[in-house]
This record gives structure tokens, C-alpha cells and sequence, in this order.
């Protein structure tokens, strides 16, 4: 049996944090991705390709693997729901890399658990491959995220609209402890098991926080920064429920997202999302909301209820002005300026309402300022000539602007035409794509990864695979 140096703490975490079970069985677990760099940091042994197929497919659970499905609660879209979980993943192990850094390793759509809800545990191979694309993409555009490993697909048929094949992603993560994972021990008053949460994550995420205010002011800052960086690429990611909100400042949960091609701050891509709460725009005020949801949760530990209440309202009210200064950070280098003041504020504001009014692709304007912003329509009008003449005028450092605007995007119609070339048994769709976005700074010889789709092409909804 392979050998994968496993060292569980979750695992050694009470028994009220999850069930143990592996994953179920499949009948035909085909290796369709692999990703070596990732292996290679993560420090796995080497194994043959029916190996990996065999493990990461969930038929053999290698030694030292501790396999779980994990408890938590949240909120979704804003309704709250006492018990979820891990519906369709298994925990296999936490291994330490050659950094020293811990890393989840889990299996996704790996069979039924206690937590699916009637639900049969699996994933078909759409939201697998998206998943591990869009995933992968983050990691290169350097944005906090979960990463992809492997791709299995099992040989077996998922039921949903149709009749399709089954995959199964395995997901690399800093950890899977979300907000809601809080609030499951809160809302049913395990006080110890919470408490046992919060020394948990300050430990393995915030060794630097001195008690529990401290792990909430950092967790607002780092999900501040992570929501800034989304909006930055415009980044939608569909199903911001609390659920879906890591601890740690990471991008989890590659369900119904989608990066914007025209831009129009109201976008909205889910499926699920009728109302459009998840909207590009809203995102920086679901990600506070989320953040108040936590620091509910955190309440119980406080010894002074309403002291902490005040407490926890500061600290949650400074996620706007944490938020503002990254934002305008980011996007002060996609214009090729510092950290904008308020009038840079204004003149961005008036780039995005030219955008809107126009229908520019969100990633081709930007990058065309640093190349030939005259070709594009945007700037063909008296008011977009005038927008180019004062940004002109302030110097923008060119420079700044190449590492901040990809040239390269996860395009719907591209993962969309991926998808359904894999249903048909062709893969080579899914690894090109994946070979060009590990590259998103690089401008490719083929302008099929980088001009925005045609009428025909167009993507309007993204779903979660469930």
C-alpha cells in the first residue's frame, strides 16, 4: 500500500467535529489529471498512474490516511441551515510539505456521507473539471485559494438533468474550516468544542492572534483582502454563503462562479441566485455580512456578552475601510497607479461606468491600456478620448500594469467547450486550457484564450453540480 506521510489534526480533534468513513467505491476510477508542481511541493511519493487512479478515485485508502467527512451549519443565501457538511467529500489526510506548511487533502464527489441530505454523494465531471480549472487559474493569478490535484473520473453515471459521467477532484486546502463550522457549535451551545475550534484555527492559521478578538479582527482582514483580489480579475463566485467563507482567507467552493466578460457590476452568473444576492457588486458587503455571522458565533467564548458585543461590532464595521484600502490597491495597479486616492477613485468610477455603458470585456479593457487602448470601442467616444487624455497625464508605470492585469481568464465559453469535449471522452480541450492559464501574464499566440466570446458562445448560467 502507498505510503503518504499523513499527520491528522483534525482527525485528532473530538469526535463532535465529524464522522469517520471512507469514501465509497467506484467501479472504473481513470486518471484524467494529474498535477505534478503541486505533488512535487506537497512532497508525495511516486506512484504509477493506476495508483493514483486508485486512491484519488477513493478505492484504496493509502496507509495513514484518516478519512472523514466533516460537521459545520451556515447561512444560505441568508437563510440559515443548522446542519450541512461534508455532502459529498472525504478528508483523506492533512500532510505537512516540504515548507512545512499543512495541507488538506480531500476527495470531492466521493460518495454519501451522514451529512448529503438525500443527496448521492457524487460529482459529475462539469463541476470536477471546472472546479480544478478555475481553481488552478486562481493560484496562478496568486489569489488565495484551494488547488487541484488530481481528476478521476469513475466510470459510473451521475443522474442530474441528464445522465452523466462521474468524476471525482481532489482538493488541496490550508484547511476545510469555514464560518459556518463556528456556527454548528455555537448554535447548539457546545461551548468546549468551540472553544477547542478557535484554539484549532488560531494555531494552524493564526498563530499570531492573542485571543479571540484578535482571530476575528484577522479573519475580517483576510477575507477584506481576498474579496478585493476576487473583484480585481472580476471574479464572481456565485454562492457566497457562510458555509463557503474560509477562516483562513482562502477561495473554497468552485460551484456556480464565473469570471466576467463584458463588465456590469450587477452580473450575476449562478444559477441558484435568483435575486441576485451574490452579484459581482455585492460581494464586499456579503463578505462583512459574513464576517458579522462569525463574530456571532465567536460570542459564546466571550466572558462580557455585551462588551464583546461592542467589540466585535468595531472590529466587524473595520472590514469596509480594510476592504476600500485593497481594493484600491488593486485596482490602482491595473491603471498603472499606486494605492488611488479619492480623485483616482473617481477616475477609475468613471473608466467602470464608460464599461458598463459600452459592454467592455472587463479583462481586455484593462489590458489594452498598456497596450493600444485606441483600438478599443470603449475609448472611441468624446468621453472615453477624454478618460485616456487625463489618465495619460499621470504617468501610469506601464510595469505595474503587466502584473496586474492577466491576459489570460478562465472564460466561461472555454471551460463550457472544455466541459462538454470531455463528456465526449476528448480531453485535450481541458489540458490546453489548463496549460495557458498557469501562464495568465503571458499573452498566447492563440487569441482563442483571450478575445471574449461570440453571441453564440455566450454563458449566461454556471451551476453547482449538486
Amino acid at each position: 500500500m502507498t505510503q503518504i506521510a499523513f499527520d491528522n489534526s483534525y482527525a485528532r480533534l473530538p469526535s463532535a467535529f465529524y464522522t469517520k468513513l471512507p469514501a465509497t467505491p467506484v467501479r472504473e476510477p481513470t486518471l484524467r489529471a494529474w498535477n505534478a508542481d503541486l505533488a512535487e511541493q506537497l512532497g508525495l511519493p511516486d506512484m504509477d498512474m493506476a495508483e493514483r487512479a486508485a486512491i484519488f478515485g477513493g478505492n484504496d485508502v493509502p496507509d495513514g490516511a484518516e478519512p472523514l467527512a466533516a460537521l459545520y451549519a451556515g447561512h444560505q443565501f441568508g437563510n440559515w441551515n443548522p446542519q450541512l457538511g461534508d455532502g459529498r467529500a472525504i478528508l483523506l489526510g492533512e500532510i505537512l510539505d516540504q515548507d512545512g506548511g499543512r495541507w488538506d487533502i480531500q476527495l470531492k464527489g466521493s460518495g454519501p456521507t451522514p451529512y448529503s441530505r438525500a443527496g448521492d454523494g457524487r460529482n459529475w465531471v462539469g463541476p470536477a473539471l471546472r472546479e480544478y480549472l478555475v481553481s488552478e487559474a486562481m493560484a496562478a493569478l496568486g489569489i488565495p485559494t484551494t488547488r487541484a490535484l488530481a481528476l478521476v473520473t469513475t466510470g459510473e453515471t451521475v443522474l442530474r438533468e441528464a445522465p452523466l459521467p462521474g468524476a471525482i477532484v481532489t482538493r488541496v486546502a490550508s484547511s476545510h474550516i469555514r464560518v459556518g463550522t463556528f456556527q454548528v457549535f455555537a448554535a447548539r451551545g457546545q461551548i468546549d468544542d468551540l472553544r477547542t475550534l478557535a484554539d484549532h484555527v488560531m494555531d494552524r492559521h493564526y498563530p499570531t492572534a492573542n485571543d479571540i478578538p484578535d482571530l476575528l479582527r484577522q479573519v475580517v482582514q483576510a477575507q477584506a483582502e481576498l474579496i478585493a483580489q476576487w473583484m480585481s480579475v472580476g471574479f464572481i463566485h456565485g454562492v457566497m454563503n457562510t458555509d463557503n467563507a474560509h477562516v483562513a482567507g482562502d477561495t473554497i467552493d468552485y460551484g456556480p462562479c464565473a469570471f466576467m466578460d463584458d463588465y456590469h457590476p450587477a452580473r450575476v452568473f449562478s444559477s441558484i441566485d435568483h435575486g441576485g444576492r451574490y452579484a459581482y457588486a455585492n460581494q464586499p458587503n456579503i463578505g462583512a455580512w459574513n464576517m458579522a455571522q462569525f463574530a456571532t458565533a465567536l460570542l459564546p467564548l466571550m466572558p462580557d456578552r455585551d462588551a464583546a458585543i461592542e467589540d466585535f461590532t468595531a472590529i466587524v464595521n473595520g472590514f469596509a475601510d480594510a476592504y476600500q484600502t485593497a481594493w484600491r490597491q488593486r485596482f490602482g495597479a491595473k491603471i498603472g497607479l499606486g494605492a488611488l486616492d479619492d480623485a483616482g477613485v473617481d477616475h477609475l468610477g468613471a473608466l467602470l461606468s464608460l464599461m458598463t455603458n459600452d459592454g467592455a470585456d472587463f479583462t481586455n479593457t484593462f489590458n489594452s491600456l498598456s497596450d493600444d487602448p485606441d483600438t478599443q470601442k470603449v475609448f472611441q467616444s468624446e468621453d472615453g478620448k477624454e478618460w485616456l487624455t487625463t489618465w495619460r497625464g499621470l504617468n501610469p508605470d506601464l510595469d505595474k500594469m503587466s502584473v496586474a492585469n492577466p491576459q489570460v481568464i478562465p472564460r466561461n465559453h472555454l471551460v463550457e467547450a472544455a466541459i462538454q469535449a470531455a463528456v465526449s471522452e476528448n480531453w485535450s480541450a481541458f489540458n490546453d486550457l489548463n496549460h495557458v492559464l498557469s501562464r495568465p501574464f503571458e499573452r498566447p499566440q492563440d487569441d482563442t484564450y483571450t478575445r471574449p466570446p461570440e453571441p453564440d458562445e455566450v454563458v449566461h448560467q454556471t451551476f453547482c453540480g449538486t
